[in-house]
């Protein structure tokens, strides 16, 4: 029994480390500890607590002269060799010609749960555009890389089932199985995905899935304003997304 309830002592304690550090993904830089506290649900004093471990493994850092705190710099260490490992560093120049053949702002997300997380960005030069920075989560119900990276399931139904109620974000967004389902199969036949301002008014996204030798690990999109991203633009998108995406997947498969 003692070591039952060491063992769930010991997973509470990473997932509290984890909730405070994914506060710090996307937002304000610095945080207090009052707003981490109250971002995830945890006692002041437990927060207190938690912060001032990462802090002194270096993960976290206080900001001087002030009580607020900062991602450390043994996070920099991990994250410049795990983007190194995972072939993000060698596909971010692929996006950025991408970025620039459509001038509109390009986007590598990964699935994290019921939502797709931004890994890489790169904006637009355009004055008028629409930017997602690295840590953004979304929805994947009312995403263009979200519908690519669920259309990749075996059981479509089993997976829109599984997401529980989807809420409308705008009054385009798709809010029932019946409809996801129905765009999920149309994203299967044609192979890329759309996100018609389903989630911020006068954006649109298309999007394609990266597929490697085992199964679709991520997806890229181009974003930007309706009155840019018009529907006879889909197309010659959806081309360029394919190219990128067959250029970037044997850098993503290749770990080293």
């Amino acid at each position: 029994m003692s070591d039952v309830r060491e063992s769930r002592s010991g997973a509470q304690a990473i997932e509290r480390a984890l909730a405070v550090l994914r506060c710090f993904e996307s937002g304000e830089r610095t945080q207090g500890i009052s707003e981490l506290a109250r971002r995830t649900g945890l006692t002041v004093s437990t927060t207190h607590r938690v912060t001032r471990a990462l802090a002194d493994g270096g993960l976290l850092m206080q900001v001087p002269r002030g009580d607020r705190y900062q991602l450390g710099p043994t996070l920099a260490v991990l994250g410049a060799r795990a983007a190194d490992q995972l072939g993000y560093d060698q596909a971010l120049p692929l996006l950025a010609e991408l970025a620039e053949s459509t001038g509109e702002s390009v986007n590598l997300g990964i699935r994290t749960g019921t939502d797709v997380q931004v890994v890489l960005d790169v904006p637009s030069t355009q004055p008028l555009r629409f930017d997602q920075p690295p840590g953004t989560r979304v929805p994947l119900y009312a995403s263009a890389m979200g519908k690519c990276l669920l259309a990749a399931a075996a059981d479509l139904e089993a997976e829109a089932a599984a997401l529980g109620e989807l809420t409308a974000h705008t009054d385009r967004t798709v809010t029932t199985t019946k409809a996801l389902l129905a765009d999920l199969r149309a994203v299967r036949e044609r192979g890329w995905a759309l996100n018609d301002e389903e989630r911020n008014p006068g954006v649109r996204a298309i999007a394609v899935a990266i597929r490697t030798d085992t199964g679709t690990v991520a997806a890229i999109a181009v974003q930007g304003p309706t009155v840019r991203i018009t529907e006879d633009r889909f197309a010659t998108l959806a081309n360029q997304l394919t190219h990128t995406a067959r250029r970037v997947a044997p850098l993503l498969a290749a770990t080293r």
